[in-house]
């Protein structure tokens, strides 16, 4: 083990362990989530842990820290091994977790923070005695949060060092960190993991990384493991692999759709104009302020942003979900209204994110959800109101087909369909005609390699076709590889927009985080 550092001449830092997971199984009922995983992190290491989405890599991080208890398999800690019946068990020995989400509270400052996160926090606090030792703790640390501010009034950077710092006060030396950067702009992301890097190296943190970014992973990272339904796959020097390897150990033999063409395009006239938008949350507050955007036929926009900063607002607004209180949405030079008519009139499809919760039915058969788009139209409706299952359930086979939408009938409800599964199947209905404007959000958050293959090559190829695609993501890597021109949305508005060959992922982060 790599000896403990020392920081402006403070106390040393207690050393990052190494931990291995032997033979890890959790079984469910008949289901069985992890499949005698034994994996490796070695001391002052940063490991990522990869997979798809369901891999089990969730279930593997909550029987290591004690929210499952495994059906069998062991932990070691430095070659020992540790009982860990329940979190507070991971606590005391060290082991901590930074979720996706952020669990500071708000309306405390970061000191206050620090201290009640102790398992002695005092009722009432001596802050004559805490903030010397805070001061003390902080002085030890590569970097700083402002101890005295609200964490309401902090950055998201500034909140997930907290989250960092706060295991680090804790003397949680081995990290499990998930999802880290998913509220970060790049800059941040690449500091608060470049800063961690440094601690493993030099031997004062362990960090198991749970990641789908594999810039990150090979940047960062020194190793890493790979599950995929349950087992584990592969172990590898993650400078030394390649990402082609990695993703063969996450997907196996599946199928991957080869990555649509970029056709180039002549006709660049404006087909959606977003003029001076404006919408108010239920307090009054904008979250839409001003915003001004026009998207032309065959190309993709993108829209960057921290979460947060309107853009859920936007896509609401579009799709008809959110008032618009000032402004006007325009097609092709035409007032629009998202409602069903003008929906069918100017050819407006779109993939929300969510699209189980936001875009279907659940219950509904695959074939009736399907047929949202045509219901009432020949040949599936006759007199305006007959509905004919017959000519409604043979579009749906030729769409499920055609899509690859993976389903036991037509008649299945769509609920039970995987998450890439519904995304394809809404696909199938929003796509099977003519599109002149397609506007997508997150379209492939949480979903496996093969379909977020598959579905960034259907929004592609319908921007080769001439529709003006409007890609609202909080995946700066899909923007990058899909987009002709980037848009930045910060605090309700676009504040740069510029095309994706003149602009680079830190000119983005600045203006992502309101430079």
């Amino acid at each position: 083990m790599n000896a403990p550092a020392t920081i402006a001449g403070a106390m040393p830092l207690q050393a990052g362990p190494a931990l291995q997971t032997i033979g890890m199984t959790k079984v469910f009922g008949a289901f069985t989530a992890l499949d005698d995983v034994s994996i490796n992190v070695n001391a002052g290491s940063f490991h990522a842990l990869l997979g798809e989405n369901g891999a089990g890599k969730s279930t593997l991080v909550k029987c290591i820290m004690g929210f499952y208890n495994a059906t069998r398999g062991s932990v070691l800690l430095d070659g020992q091994e540790k009982s860990i019946r329940s979190p507070r068990d991971a606590r005391d020995l060290g082991i901590g977790m930074v979720y996706q989400q952020f669990t500071l509270v708000p309306c405390l400052t970061a000191a206050e923070n620090l201290v009640i996160s102790r398992a002695d926090a005092p009722a009432v606090f001596d802050w004559k005695k805490e903030k010397p030792r805070l001061e003390e703790f902080m002085d030890r640390m590569p970097f700083r949060v402002r101890l005295n501010e609200q964490v309401s009034s902090l950055s998201a950077g500034e909140k997930q060092k907290l989250e960092i710092l706060k295991l680090l006060y804790l003397e949680q030396r081995f990290m499990i960190l998930d999802e880290p950067t998913s509220v970060l702009t790049p800059g941040e992301a690449d500091e608060v993991l470049g800063l961690l890097g440094e601690m493993a190296r030099r031997g004062e943190v362990t960090v198991l990384m749970i990641s789908h970014k594999f810039r990150e992973v090979k940047a960062f990272c020194d190793s890493f493991s790979v599950l995929r339904r349950g087992k584990l796959t592969g172990t590898g020097d993650a400078q030394a692999a390649t990402v082609a390897e990695m993703s063969r150990m996450m997907i196996g033999d599946t199928e991957v759709r080869e990555r649509a063409e970029r056709a180039s395009r002549n006709d660049t006239h404006a087909v959606l104009d977003l003029a001076g938008l404006v919408a108010e949350d239920v307090e009054g507050r904008r979250v839409v302020n001003a915003l001004n955007l026009k998207v032309n036929a065959g190309e993709i926009v993108g829209i960057a942003g921290v979460s947060g900063n309107g853009q859920s607002a936007l896509v609401e607004v579009l799709a008809g979900q959110k008032e618009l209180v000032d402004g006007g949405i325009f097609i092709n030079g035409k007032p629009f209204e998202p409602k069903r008519k003008d929906f069918d009139r100017f050819k407006v499809f779109g993939l929300p994110e969510e699209p189980l919760k936001n875009a279907t039915a659940p219950r509904m058969s695959v074939a009736e959800n399907i047929a949202f788009r045509s219901f009432d139209k020949p040949p599936i409706a006759s007199l305006g109101w007959w509905l004919s299952p017959g000519p409604m359930k043979k579009k749906a086979e030729e769409l499920i087909a055609k899509y690859r939408v993976k389903t036991t009938s037509p008649d299945s409800p769509i609920e039970a369909l995987s998450g890439g599964n519904v995304q394809r199947a809404v696909l199938a209905r929003e796509l099977s005609g003519d599109v002149d404007v397609l506007i997508v959000a997150n379209p492939c958050f949480g979903l496996d390699f093969a379909s977020v293959a598959e579905i960034r090559g259907q929004i592609m190829e319908q921007r080769n076709r001439g529709a003006a695609v409007l890609l609202v993501s909080e995946d700066l890597d899909e923007i990058l590889e899909l987009s002709d021109r980037v848009a930045v949305m910060s605090g309700g508005t676009i504040n740069y927009v510029s095309p994706i060959g003149e602009t680079d992922r830190n000119m983005i982060g600045q203006h992502m985080a309101g430079h």
